[in-house]
């Protein structure tokens, strides 16, 4: 079972990459946006990397090869960050503070694995949002490797399935934002401003829960936002290239839906609409609904 700890202790994040207002999306806002998520995912591995050595992982049952291939996933993250500055050259964004909530190999194990299912689906989210076919080359082969890091977290090491369906969801840099900035505590004040909208932290009652659960939900209205979250609201699962909507009651409760398989992304929204910054009431956060093989047969 996934620990409470890796989704509950999230804290709410400061809006430190947000820009203030809205404008249309370049192709350099899309490698910044890349940068931005590479930088993340490299400083988790470096820093569970040192904190935990090979004897922690062997005490946390793991075989030895599993730190061995966490350190190889760590290069993969450390050579996005050169090549996306490369790209980018001296405008590159830097790394931020990050604060991970892990306390033991199988904990940062765990947590691993949404990280890179975060960074396959807003690769998939933002394709639309590029125009030159050579950058979005590019994404397309960073796209595939973190999908393979992710399938091979969830399967070999933590003997979960290696897919979330036939489809990945795509995530809008404003929802992939809204994930990532649950981990950093501040950036440098030299960074370019990512042109996404910040939105309020969710966190749900259970990180696993089983479907036909009664969960709580709970954010905090963004400033302006009061009436609008105290009218109807929906918590949207996003599954697939599909959303699952499921009604948020006046205890702040939803009953979790039926078929949601694997990594989960999910959000407060004030309509039964695709998840945007016009219904949008609070931001993204993640639920695991692990599943074992099965076969339908006619």
């Amino acid at each position: 079972m996934f620990q409470k700890a890796v989704l509950l202790s999230f804290v709410a994040a400061s809006a430190v990459l947000g820009a203030p207002m809205r404008r249309a999306v370049t192709d350099t806002d899309v490698l910044q946006f890349a940068l931005t998520l590479e930088h993340l995912e490299s400083a988790f591995y470096a820093d569970g990397l040192a904190k935990f050595d090979a004897q922690a992982f062997a005490d946390a049952g793991f075989p030895d090869w599993v730190r061995g291939r966490f350190r190889q996933i760590g290069e993969h993250e450390a050579e996005h960050v050169k090549f996306l500055s490369g790209a980018l050259g001296p405008s590159a964004t830097q790394a931020c503070e990050y604060n991970f909530p892990f306390n033991d190999p199988r904990s940062f194990a765990q947590l691993s694995m949404p990280l890179e299912d975060v960074g396959d689906s807003a690769y998939v989210g933002a394709a639309q949002l590029v125009s030159d076919k050579g950058v979005l080359t590019d994404a397309a082969s960073i796209l595939s490797v973190e999908a393979r890091h992710a399938a091979w977290v969830s399967s070999a090491v933590l003997k979960h399935q290696g897919w979330n369906g036939p489809f990945d969801s795509p995530l809008t840099p404003d929802a992939a934002f809204s994930l990532a900035s649950l981990f950093i505590t501040s950036c440098p004040s030299s960074n370019p401003a990512l042109p996404v909208q910040t939105f309020p932290p969710l966190t749900l009652s259970e990180v696993a829960p089983t479907p036909g659960a009664n969960v709580a939900v709970k954010f905090t209205p963004a400033q302006g936002q009061e009436q609008a979250a105290a009218g109807p609201k929906f918590v949207a699962w996003l599954s697939g290239l599909g959303t699952v909507f499921s009604p948020v009651a006046a205890d702040g409760s939803t009953v979790v839906p039926p078929g949601l398989e694997g990594t989960i992304f999910a959000a407060v929204v004030s309509s039964e609409e695709t998840p945007s910054e016009k219904n949008m009431l609070s931001g993204f956060t993640f639920a695991q609904f692990p599943f074992d093989s099965h076969v339908d047969t006619p």
